[in-house]
């Protein structure tokens, strides 16, 4: 029996309980080894005690999950003096590590959510914190009377950029996403390619290839009910195949 390939999923900083825990929800660990066909490990978020090259040749790819935090904005040069919590600074450190070890070894990098946001600021991007209210955007995060899990049940389409990775992959010119996110590009990062806008005209997907290193990532949650969301799994799929290091252009 082959062995699957592994992919390193990234800690958040959580207090359960009143003690500090470095903390994975497990859908994204489901997920990904369902429908990406893969093994999994977990990558604390504790850059004082380990390097990202002592984790990433150990690992084929690496995901960046979505979470309660927010990047720090002095990583993308805005001098805002109260930025909007909450941080998780020992994740942003380590991340940005992650992602350049990632890229110097020629190894898949995978974003959802924040890590899609994490991307575009390792990638040179900035981002803006005006997502759920500026008035000449979609509303992209569910009305604050919404409660989890209801406020995934927020929705709205996006097109997928004709000849693009999900485009070609998963055969369709518009799908319907989950919108859960204060926070969104401003200025795309260098270098990488738009695959999905919403009709507000907002970078919803982006990919990229870096020194070889392949990068996909998303602002929406494939991972939240995958198993009823065809368009999830693909997700994932696509995900699996950039693991193995299939040619993509073949369905």
């Amino acid at each position: 029996m082959s062995l699957r390939p592994v992919v390193g999923i990234i800690c958040c900083a959580r207090d359960v309980d009143g003690v500090p825990a470095q903390t994975v929800l497990s859908r994204y660990i489901t997920a990904t080894l369902r429908y990406a066909d893969a093994a999994g490990v977990l990558i604390p978020a504790l850059p004082e005690l380990m390097r990202a090259d002592e984790v990433v040749p150990l690992i084929d790819g690496l995901l960046l999950t979505g979470s309660p935090s927010n990047i720090d904005p002095k990583h993308y040069g805005d001098p805002v003096e109260e930025p909007p919590g909450p941080f998780d600074p020992g994740r942003d450190t380590m991340v940005l590590a992650l992602v350049q070890e990632m890229i110097n070894r020629s190894k898949p990098i995978f974003g959802i959510c924040r890590g899609f946001q994490e991307l575009n600021v390792a990638f040179g991007g900035t981002l803006r914190r005006d997502m759920a209210e500026h008035p000449a955007l979609l509303a992209h995060h569910a009305p604050p009377e919404m409660v989890f899990p209801a406020m995934y049940e927020h929705v709205h389409e996006v097109d997928l950029i004709h000849g693009g990775l999900l485009h070609e992959a998963m055969g369709k010119e518009r799908i319907t996403v989950n919108s859960v996110h204060f926070q969104g590009i401003d200025r795309l990062g260098e270098g990488l390619t738009v695959e999905a806008r919403a009709s507000d005209g907002v970078v919803e997907a982006f990919s990229a290839v870096r020194n070889g290193a392949p990068v996909l990532a998303v602002q929406w949650h494939p991972e939240w009910r995958t198993a009823e969301n065809h368009d999830s799994q693909a997700f994932f799929a696509i995900m699996g195949r950039m693991l193995r290091g299939e040619d993509l252009s073949v369905p």
